[in-house]
């Protein structure tokens, strides 16, 4: 079966009725069986994409693509996505790394953040300043090149880790920035960059990195271009809020994006963040950032999947 007809047919009976291009309808391609019609789709710099680049993750649309992961990229592409994120594929074996880099490729679609430092996330570790975790990390950052190079990637994800008790915040402060440091010398060369990811304390008590300020007061210390903020606005709003504002104090050091409404963390529309005004402001001040889906689905089944794309329909900015 082919691909289009598929996900026509998976769509049947979930998606509301097409909505054209302002001035006349939408049409069909002919390869639609009659009867059958995709979901929404509007204006964009590129035909039947979104304006701004929102990346899904593997399962999201898992119920009308299936398991299979290259499916699942086919299903994205259709729906009108040009990115995927996957915290997950340092763990994935070599073969389907390299299979997903070639479905990417395919559709032209980039790849987003996975999680370069897993391992020290959950615990106290770049903040304890001890050369054994300072080690570990950078190793960590030597292994993510190998793989952001087979997949194609730019952009990973960093946790410095929980706060050390005993240790002062300035101290803990420094011995996060020596780290990111060695680091970002192993990345530079490559062109990589890791995206330093403030979370909130709801739902990750006790991590190091919370707060917008405290993020750009670190990435000025650092002083690389390998060395970034990945800006979560689900996290930012549950933190601090004042997302516009703390976003353009940060817009130079934030190459990345995550959302998800607050609170719930699912699609946008389910939550309090008003993302119409969010991407907007994004949009017109030039964002070309990947922008995550990090987030679940208020819905489930597969009229939740046609749910999240039809959320964000409502929320992109028009191109």
């Amino acid at each position: 079966m082919k691909r289009r007809t598929f996900v026509a047919a998976g769509l049947a009976g979930v998606a509301g009725p097409a909505i054209g291009m302002p001035g006349r309808p939408f049409e069909l391609p002919p390869e639609y069986p009659p009867g059958h019609e995709p979901w929404p789709r509007k204006t964009s710099p590129h035909a039947g994409t979104f304006t701004l680049d929102y990346a899904p993750h593997f399962g999201m649309f898992r119920h009308h693509a299936g398991g299979d992961l290259v499916d699942q990229i086919d299903f994205m592409a259709e729906a009108g996505f040009r990115s995927l994120e996957d915290n997950g594929m340092r763990d994935r074996e070599e073969l389907e790394q390299r299979r997903i880099a070639r479905a990417l490729e395919r559709h032209n679609m980039r790849m987003g953040v996975f999680v370069m430092n897993m391992d020290g996330a959950w615990r106290p570790s770049l903040t304890t300043g001890t050369p054994d975790e300072r080690d570990r990390f950078v190793q960590n950052a030597r292994d993510a090149v190998e793989i952001a190079q087979r997949v194609n990637a730019t952009w990973m994800t960093v946790v410095p880790g929980m706060v050390a008790e005993g240790i002062p915040e300035a101290v803990q402060t420094a011995n996060v920035v020596e780290a990111l440091k060695q680091a970002a010398d192993v990345l530079e060369p490559h062109g990589l960059v890791m995206v330093c990811e403030p979370l909130n304390w709801r739902d990750h008590h006790g991590q190091f990195l919370q707060y917008t300020p405290q993020s750009i007061k670190i990435m000025d210390a650092v002083d690389s271009p390998s060395c970034k903020i990945l800006q979560d606005l689900y996290h930012q709003q549950a933190s601090e809020g004042n997302l516009i504002e703390h976003m353009n104090a940060a817009w130079h050091h934030i190459p990345y994006f995550q959302v998800g409404d607050n609170p719930g963390r699912k699609e946008p529309g389910t939550g309090e963040i008003n993302y119409t005004n969010v991407f907007k402001h994004m949009h017109e001040k030039g964002c070309d950032a990947i922008i995550g889906m990090e987030h679940g689905k208020s819905i489930s089944g597969k009229d939740g999947e046609v749910a999240l794309i039809e959320a964000y329909r409502s929320v992109d900015p028009v191109g």
